[in-house]
């Protein structure tokens, strides 16, 4: 049982307690016994929890029970310490978890004074005190507190629970000392570069805690020190470190160089402050080296699930040379309008009706009009506008993709069964066809690298592949006609004498507004870039683009 704590005793022991010291706890023993009321000795008494007086015992009083607790603590009489509290039981395995788990060799208090009523237990008298405990790796020294409680029969008790211990110590939670477990350092999320955090890059940050979160780290170690432990033994909280480790890291594709180039990208000042996204890939790979976007509407770069307008004509092309067997050269008049499926089509402004254009100059210029014409005559039948979506599928990868690290990303639409104006609308990029900047980059990637490689951000992560290669006939004819866009159609303004560069610009019609797109590759990168509220891909997204081309 816990015995009383009526005590007389002034100055038994001295401030410092340590192991081996003065026995209070025998000298108090002494001194508390007394006689009753019917001249008999006193029995000795137990602690009621349940009769706890509503008045604090005298600070005095307080420090008596206090010094002769902590001295049983540190001369190993834990048992003995347990009773001076208001729950032997759980105090004594607490306090034998405490010695085990640290490793304890020796414990000491000092400075051991009463700081009054407490303001977290009620009815109690807060007692401070410093520790010093030599455990494995070191000493660890701290500052803590207990609450004395007195009962209606003037007996004192220390209020038990783990914060006893060590203070906000949960009673859930345990102590370790030595090598630091894993849970207590956060791995680092770095770039390619095995060094740069990533989450120093603001359009990371949260796809970096996301990876930190979900991705098994490499290498590193915990050091050594005091940690707090949860009840399933996992690291929760480091309080003391004795020798310092090295952070696990959960290595990434990002190029760093890149990555800074593409902050930038987004916040061009000619975007006017409007939400942009983009994506740069290796387009050997698929991995992604680059992640921007900046504005109030996310992360668009992987999620801005829009009509990608032109930039939509590289699959269009693709599939009528596919699956139609044309050619560049064949014909694609480009005409002011067009009406399919009792849906009326237009060129955007400065787009010249040309009767005799070809695929490759409508291409060039993003004619409209040249791409219904020929998609809606060769790719549907009898009410069949499928051909598209197989092709964007089959071909170019489009799907569900899981790029790592738990790492959400949106997928792109272009159903099989669109109906009415729909059929037409899906070659131009418009209608119910959605994609994001990642999913553009990576056409631009098939196209030059006359493969799909499906986007990664970890190295290693599985990679979805394609049920049909692109064909080496259909990659040149695209790199023929992306290159064209670059050097003298749409996207020159912005990219024209760039290097073994190609292009295709969109535009794509939203509501009351419109958005800017721009896909685009080199002899290293595939990148995409959407700019919600461009007036036009190459004024808006061409900018962006142009960055991440000419700055790495």
């Amino acid at each position: 049982m816990n015995r009383a704590a009526k005590v007389g005793m002034a100055g038994a022991c001295a401030g410092l307690l340590v192991l081996g010291g003065c026995g209070a706890y025998n000298i108090v023993q002494g001194l508390t016994s007394g006689a009753s009321s019917d001249g008999g000795p006193e029995a000795e008494q137990s602690f009621d929890p349940a009769a706890v007086s509503s008045t604090p015992p005298s600070d005095a009083k307080a420090i008596r029970l206090t010094r002769t607790f902590l001295d049983n603590w540190s001369t190993r009489r834990l048992d003995e310490a347990a009773r001076d509290t208001d729950a032997p039981g759980a105090a004594s395995q607490a306090l034998q978890a405490y010695k085990e788990g640290l490793h304890l060799t020796e414990v000491s208090f000092e400075h051991i004074h009463s700081a009054g009523p407490s303001s977290v237990t009620r009815g109690a008298t807060k007692v401070t005190f410093d520790v010093t405990a030599h455990v494995a790796g070191g000493t660890w020294s701290y500052p803590s507190a207990v609450a004395v409680l007195q009962s209606n029969a003037h007996l004192l008790a220390v209020h038990w629970n783990n914060s006893v211990l060590y203070p906000g110590l949960g009673d859930d939670q345990s102590l370790t000392a030595g090598k630091l477990p894993a849970g207590t350092s956060t791995a680092k999320v770095v770039a390619s570069d095995g060094k740069t955090d990533l989450s120093t890059f603001p359009s990371l940050r949260d796809i970096a805690a996301t990876i930190r979160k979900n991705a098994t780290p490499a290498g590193g170690n915990t050091g050594t020190g005091v940690a707090v432990l949860d009840d399933g033994g996992a690291g929760v909280k480091t309080l003391k470190v004795f020798t310092k480790g090295h952070a696990a890291a959960i290595k990434t594709t990002i190029d760093a160089r890149l990555q800074a180039v593409a902050e930038n990208a987004v916040k061009d000042s000619r975007l006017q402050d409007k939400a942009a996204g983009t994506v740069a890939l290796d387009w050997t790979n698929g991995h992604i080296l680059a992640l921007a976007h900046a504005g109030s509407d996310g992360d668009i770069a992987i999620n801005g699930i829009k009509s990608p307008g032109s930039t939509m004509k590289i699959v269009t092309s693709a599939a009528l040379f596919d699956q139609a067997g044309l050619t560049p050269s064949s014909p694609a008049p480009c005409t002011d309008t067009l009406t399919a499926n009792s849906q009326s089509f237009h060129n955007d402004a400065g787009v010249r009706a040309n009767p005799g254009s070809t695929i490759a100059q409508g291409f060039t210029v993003s004619c409209n009009t040249s791409f219904i014409k020929d998609g809606f005559h060769y790719l549907v039948h009898d009410g069949d506008a499928s051909a598209l979506h197989d092709e964007a599928v089959s071909v170019f990868g489009m799907g569900s993709w899981s790029i790592g690290g738990g790492v959400a990303t949106t997928d792109p639409s272009i159903p099989a069964d669109v109906q009415g104006g729909d059929q037409a609308a899906q070659f131009i990029g418009q209608g119910k066809v959605t994609a994001t900047p990642l999913v553009m980059a990576s056409v631009a990637a098939t196209v030059r690298g006359v493969g799909f490689h499906q986007p990664i951000i970890l190295p290693g992560q599985e990679q979805e592949s394609a049920p049909r290669a692109i064909s080496a006939r259909t990659a040149g004819y695209l790199q023929s006609m992306m290159r064209s866009v670059a050097t003298g159609g749409t996207a020159a303004p912005r990219l024209g004498g760039l290097a073994g560069v190609g292009a295709k610009t969109g535009t794509a019609e939203e509501g009351d507004h419109t958005n800017g797109w721009l896909t685009a590759y080199d002899s290293r990168i595939a990148v995409a870039a959407l700019v919600e509220g461009g007036s036009s891909g190459v004024d808006s997204a061409g900018y962006v683009v142009r960055h991440l081309l000419t700055e790495r």
